[in-house]
């Protein structure tokens, strides 16, 4: 997966360039206003960020970034009600550090529904930038992110109720590339674009009776899920300081997960452990995710988006509608 995301990179790199050259170049008009004074101030553009891709800023030495998101993840048969909030503090200029804790409860899907609001897989993350957009320049602000998915929520030993699980069980390391850019549109306006490459290595999940990965209420075994890779391409337009539009288009694989172990087999009333072995097949899903946002100052913003996944290759068709508040201290 390393070529995809060198060949992405360079992908956006090129589009960076033309864009922001051009926003410059009086031989392309369409993309310069055709006065400067009608050019919108980067400070007189307020912004949330859109509803999926993450910044390549890093915050301010000793300043915080606080973002809740509440969510419902709608399927046809089921509903995970959940909340998930990014934690992130500017270590120095260029480093930022973080924690996301995740809380959920689940519906439907032909079990019982959770019986709590449960915790989820807690994540820490830590973001270093590597180079800062200045305008007139053609480099966008670029990062590394690293984070770290720690396997606090429940996934196995679930009785008889598998909506208890809210976890996987592994260890996952995650290793992104962010970038973010802007150019000015025909009218003056600022267009700010964000591109996030992934890829998520996973370790395996000892597992033990009913849980997250199918299996029944007798098997000892273990389970792997498969790396991943994801693509988010987001825009956002200021329509006024204020006010956002915001769209991501989304891309997502990932490998086979496989499950090994032994379950007990019942013949003529005496139990026997029978081998098992299963595989769920890679997965590929597309989704987009518009959003509006409203900014009370630069400091504080509030989004409302939501995201679809088109039912793609094993993945079921979700819809979820989320709300957001961000806050910089």
């Amino acid at each position: 997966m390393v070529w995809p995301l060198l060949r992405l990179a360079c992908a956006f790199a090129c589009l960076t360039c033309v864009t922001v050259v051009s926003a410059q170049t009086v031989d392309t008009p369409a993309l310069e206003p055709s006065s400067p004074a009608s050019r919108q101030a980067m400070d007189d553009a307020w912004w949330t960020g859109p509803m999926l891709a993450n910044s390549a800023s890093t915050l301010p030495q000793g300043h915080w970034l606080i973002e809740p998101y509440l969510y419902d993840v709608h399927s046809t048969r089921a509903d995970s009600y959940g909340s998930r909030a990014y934690v992130l503090y500017g270590l120095t200029d260029r480093l930022s550090v973080g924690l996301i804790p995740v809380i959920g409860f689940n519906t439907g899907g032909g079990s019982p529904n959770s019986s709590r609001v449960l915790l989820g897989d807690f994540s820490v993350q830590a973001q270093y930038r590597l180079t800062q957009f200045e305008p007139g320049s053609w480099v966008p602000t670029t990062a590394i992110e690293i984070q770290e998915t720690l396997p606090t929520g429940a996934y196995d030993r679930l009785g008889s109720n598998p909506n208890n699980g809210l976890g996987s069980g592994v260890y996952a390391t995650t290793l992104q590339f962010n970038a973010q850019t802007y150019f000015w549109m025909p009218n003056g306006r600022i267009l700010r674009m964000r591109l996030n490459l992934a890829q998520t290595v996973s370790g395996h999940a000892d597992v033990d009776g009913v849980s997250v990965y199918g299996t029944g209420r007798d098997f000892r075994g273990r389970a792997r899920p498969g790396n991943a890779f994801n693509v988010d391409l987001a825009w956002e337009y200021s329509l006024v300081r204020s006010w956002v539009l915001a769209l991501d288009l989304t891309y997502a694989h990932s490998n086979s997960t496989h499950v090994s172990g032994y379950d007990m087999t019942n013949i003529n009333g005496l139990s026997y452990p029978t081998l098992f072995r299963a595989s769920s097949g890679s997965q590929s899903a597309f989704g987009v995710a518009p959003a509006i946002e409203y900014n009370w100052s630069p400091n504080i913003g509030v989004l409302l988006g939501t995201r679809v996944i088109f039912g793609g290759r094993r993945v079921t068709t979700t819809v979820t509608p989320a709300v957001a508040l961000n806050m910089v201290f």
